[in-house]
């Protein structure tokens, strides 16, 4: 191949336009069995068609009916940061875009004050991975977020801004079990 002038600066415009080439590569995670979703026993009461994350054990429940559900091992928000309540999936997204909001650029602006212009789908460093699910109350976004994440190494834990975070693969399967109008309930 040869090099030319033209070519060397092309290159560079496309690597400042692009961003900076991530050094390292991705890591790679054996997911634990123990991880993956398990259709389980759950009390009989519950309805189907409803999603309930228990924050205490760090697990999602997509219940089937007749007790049953799906369980998956979901990560959750530090300690006060965890939204609580029933709400209601009122949209949803593949490879959806996202922004900061401007309360977690203020608790944390070392974090999130570089990404405050936000950050298309499916970039790299984007938080809410392959799908989400938007939770709102009373037509009201809540600003939290059942979403899939770029760090499955992470469930089980709690130190995020408070979303539900899944492993990608895992929130593809719930995304595709999830209509528009799904009661929510977090406790």
């Amino acid at each position: 191949m040869k090099l030319t002038r033209r070519g060397i600066l092309a290159a560079a415009a496309a690597t400042i336009a692009t961003g900076p080439v991530l050094a390292a590569p991705p890591r790679v995670v054996k997911i634990p069995r123990e991880w993956l979703p398990t259709e389980i026993p759950v009390n009989a009461a519950l309805a189907p068609g409803q999603i309930h994350v228990r924050i205490a054990q760090n697990r999602l429940y997509w219940t089937l009916g007749h007790g049953r559900a799906i369980r998956y091992v979901v990560a959750l928000g530090a300690a006060g940061r965890n939204f609580a309540g029933t709400a209601q999936v009122a949209r949803k997204a593949e490879w959806p875009a996202w922004t900061p909001t401007a309360n977690m650029i203020r608790l944390e602006p070392e974090i999130y004050g570089p990404y405050a212009g936000g950050l298309p789908g499916g970039h790299a460093r984007n938080p809410l991975g392959s799908r989400a699910l938007y939770l709102y109350q009373n037509g009201r976004d809540t600003y939290y977020r059942i979403h899939g994440t770029p760090q499955p190494w992470t469930m089980g834990r709690k130190f995020s801004s408070g979303c539900v975070r899944l492993i990608n693969e895992h929130v593809e399967d719930l995304y595709a079990r999830v209509p528009v109008g799904t009661t929510v309930v977090v406790a």
